[in-house]
């Protein structure tokens, strides 16, 4: 796994956007270049190095930015308003801001998400979508992760999640970590949030490597976000948001990437995405899960955004 490391930041920016949220922006390699904007994933997520190697510097103008509550973004773990069509409004804030007229977007996970959303309520501003590990925040998809399905792949992982909450709780993990991770005491807050990052980090890659005993932001960031956008229905009037509302996307060239053994994001809903949008292009990526470390899918996204340079 390699692609053009270490790109240098240009510029950092602190953009103030609604409800007392101040985004961090980092924009890096060509300022006249094609943008492209990079969609962490979570909800929860941050942005890093590994997250600008997909782009060539000498040819993108790349826009990288940390999600409400999420690490550099203040305030850290703030819930209010945080949803993803907040989040759609920041990206019109600093897509203004930066005086993009169109920018490929470019999404794994969560990230897929809020690309689609984005992509549904503005897609004169969308040149192309290049999608990854896609999750549909459909009931069926948190139940999955969180309640049974991924569990018959990793059941002794997922007894440990399981394990951490009351018996009489457990037919709601979702809701039943989220009441923790609203509690006035520390200690019961930060041990929810890292045994949910466990259980979700223990499943992202093919080879999955033992998790650490540190309690660290990002643990704190992906517990309390996630349990906050899956208790709360992700906020929208219904359960099939994005899908049924695909129609307006049928303008903007997609092309999704999807690991073939991706438990965390099930293999149908990038099916099922693709169903509903029948211009769009999918990609089964063998040897690969969900994670952007998995060298398969990385060289696969790596090998799009070079081809997009023609």
């Amino acid at each position: 796994m390699k692609g053009y490391i270490d790109t240098p930041i240009n510029q950092t920016y602190y953009i103030e956007v609604s409800d007392n949220h101040t985004l961090y922006v980092e924009e890096c390699g060509n300022p006249n270049g094609k943008p492209v904007i990079f969609l962490h994933g979570g909800p929860g997520g941050s942005i890093s190095e590994l997250s600008r190697r997909f782009f060539d510097p000498n040819f993108y103008r790349i826009i990288l930015f940390d999600q409400r509550g999420c690490s550099k973004s203040q305030p850290f773990l703030s819930l209010v308003n945080n949803t993803p069509l907040a989040s759609v409004a920041d990206m019109e804030v600093i897509r203004q801001r930066l005086g993009i007229t169109q920018w490929i977007i470019f999404g794994g996970s969560y990230g897929s998400t809020l690309a689609l959303a984005y992509a549904i309520h503005h897609p004169d501003c969308v040149a192309q979508l290049v999608l990854r590990g896609i999750f549909l925040g459909r009931q069926q998809d948190i139940d999955w992760l969180f309640q049974a399905g991924a569990s018959y792949f990793y059941p002794e992982e997922f007894e440990l999640f399981k394990g951490h909450i009351a018996k009489h709780a457990q037919i709601n993990l979702v809701h039943a970590y989220y009441q923790q991770m609203l509690s006035d005491n520390l200690d019961v807050r930060n041990a929810a949030c890292k045994k949910w990052s466990n259980w979700e980090s223990s499943i992202v890659t093919l080879m999955p490597t033992a998790p650490s005993e540190e309690v660290t932001a990002v643990d704190l960031s992906i517990g309390l976000l996630e349990a906050h956008y899956f208790a709360n229905k992700m906020f929208w009037n219904e359960d099939n948001y994005l899908i049924n509302r695909a129609n307006k996307l049928k303008e903007i060239p997609i092309t999704i990437f999807h690991g073939r053994y991706d438990v965390d994001c099930r293999l149908s809903g990038a099916y099922d995405l693709q169903k509903a949008c029948p211009h769009a292009k999918l990609h089964i990526v063998e040897a690969s899960g969900h994670s952007i470390a998995d060298e398969p899918l990385f060289d696969a996204l790596l090998q799009c955004m070079e081809q997009l340079k023609v």
